[in-house]
């Protein structure tokens, strides 16, 4: 049977440190997840606070394709009704179709965290699953803390999931809350589980022994048929179950048909896109979608998978919406340069092998620059024509007590056989360069106008030398959608910085020379 996908990015994902999500953003996350094929989506917990149960109004108004909204939330308080426990009704006013409950498994968390008893927890459970079944929902129940729960104390803890079942739940979710459990435990303990009871199975880990995926991997092959996670693993502490390489794993090596061959490769689209909501980096290294997932980088790798790319990759990165890329650095060989070239349709100069290996001694690092290497390519062409030339500039810093600091830039470039004084402040030093040789450059390139600077970056590459240690400085430029990166490096920060500005103004020039 083919294991159900539940995501929990709105609800557990955000538990994250640094990451906050809007109502607009819950929103946007959901349709995209919805769209993917994700069959319940955990939209948070309304009686949590007034976010939540906001975005559980307006959900209601979403066009969902196929995805189960689930609202979130714990077991009536002990001692009180059901009827009368503000957040089970908080549960009720989000009017989805489906509820998921946690409760406790642990004795630990019974008597020393609720400071209940043991038959009031089981009550507990197995009241607030029927409270909501008896009004038509479908139950999901959550077994928080059940395989540290199992080790204290085997029998309360089957107890405690054996009163969900019975009270009618439609799943039971084994939580390895702590993230500390090993793969052959949860194999084994979903294995007794299924002996003993009749009702689905679930699976909820997290990745605090960097074991999540392998857990839910050996949960299912042990007959869980229902997965809880995050895309990208966000998730307090070391994260939650990272639900985009479980599917790539369950569908493309275990032969499962989680989601339909055309919604797989969307899989880097989605995790990119969720990371750009949340506002974080995606991470480059990640399994199957990150940018670095099929990037080659040693000469003999590069040298094998130009002739058969499956000779160092696991998988075609198309399957999942990726591409193989080809890295440039000292440790690159002929072959390398020639694929980057060939990506970017263009033809490497002889020497460009050397520069890269000569730069990269000298505290360069193209890996991090393709714009670098691009203008490096471009410039090894015979008919090269720089479009313009800096022959000089002077920087000034002036700091004042009490007073700040100002900036002045003074620079004098050749453009067209014309040479042009042009002087400009800014914020800082580098900022008044850019200024300076923007105003030089507008009259005869105003396309410029539009390219801005979207990141500044500065690395020491020889700390143990202090203050003369040598700063690499990147630049990231932005067009549009269009982005490109471009490096500097030298024992002057100014001259670093311009380096990369001058690579990352004259790359949009020679990308679009008539």
């Amino acid at each position: 049977m083919n294991p159900v996908l539940y995501d929990t990015t709105l609800r557990d994902g955000t538990q994250r440190e640094g990451l906050s999500l809007s109502v607009d953003d819950k929103l946007k996350i959901a349709r995209r997840l919805d769209e993917l094929g994700i069959q319940y989506i955990e939209g948070g917990w309304p009686g949590s606070n007034p976010k939540d149960a906001e975005f559980f109004r307006r959900v209601r108004q979403e066009p969902l394709r196929q995805a189960r909204v689930a609202a979130f939330g714990m077991t009536r308080r002990a001692g009180q009704r059901c009827e009368d426990d503000v957040s089970l009704a908080a549960l009720l006013e989000a009017e989805t179709p489906v509820v998921t409950l946690v409760g406790k498994s642990s004795t630990l968390h019974v008597e020393r965290v609720l400071e209940t008893s043991r038959e009031e927890n089981l009550c507990m459970i197995a009241e607030s699953v029927a409270f909501f079944r008896a009004h038509g929902k479908e139950v999901i129940y959550d077994g928080e803390h059940f395989f540290d729960g199992y080790r204290l104390d085997p029998g309360y803890a089957v107890a405690t999931l054996s009163a969900a079942a019975q009270a009618g739940a439609h799943c039971i979710v084994l939580c390895d809350t702590n993230g500390g459990e090993l793969p052959d435990v949860v194999e084994q303990r979903v294995r007794e589980l299924r002996a003993r009871l009749d009702t689905p199975l679930g699976i909820h880990p997290h990745n605090d022994s960097a074991l999540a995926v392998a857990n839910a991997l050996a949960a299912v092959r042990a007959g869980c048929v229902h997965v809880q996670g995050t895309i990208n693993g966000y998730g307090e502490r070391c994260g939650n179950l990272d639900l985009i390489p479980l599917v790539a794993t369950l569908q493309l090596k275990l032969g499962y048909d989680v989601l339909p061959p055309d919604q797989l490769r969307r899989l880097t689209e989605v995790a990119h896109f969720v990371a750009a909501v949340a506002n974080l980096n995606p991470d480059a290294h990640a399994p199957y979608v990150g940018t670095s997932a099929f990037a080659h980088k040693g000469g003999i790798h590069v040298a094998a998978v130009a002739k058969l790319p499956e000779s160092y990759q696991h998988i075609d990165p198309a399957v999942v919406g990726n591409e193989m890329r080809v890295v440039v650095s000292e440790l690159a060989g002929r072959q390398n340069v020639r694929l980057r070239a060939d990506a970017l349709g263009l033809a490497a100069g002889a020497d460009v092998l050397q520069q890269v290996k000569a730069l990269e001694y000298a505290g360069h690092q193209f890996e991090a620059a393709d714009g670098s290497f691009e203008m490096l390519v471009r410039r090894s062409a015979p008919d090269y024509r720089p479009p313009f030339e800096l022959l000089g500039f002077t920087v000034i810093v002036e700091g004042r007590s009490g007073g700040g600091t100002t900036a002045q830039a003074m620079v004098q470039l050749r453009v067209d056989g014309e040479v042009i004084h042009t002087a400009a402040e800014g914020a800082g030093p580098v900022n008044a360069l850019d200024c300076a040789v923007r105003k030089a450059l507008l009259p005869r390139y105003p396309q410029l106008a539009d390219v801005r600077l979207a990141d500044y970056k500065v690395r020491i590459v020889d700390e143990h030398l202090g203050t003369a240690a040598r700063p690499r400085v990147v630049v990231e430029s932005a067009r549009g959608a269009e982005r490109w990166s471009t490096m500097g490096c030298s024992e002057n920060i100014i001259e670093a910085s311009w380096q990369a500005l001058r690579d990352g103004l004259e790359l949009p020039l020679l990308r679009h020379r008539p």
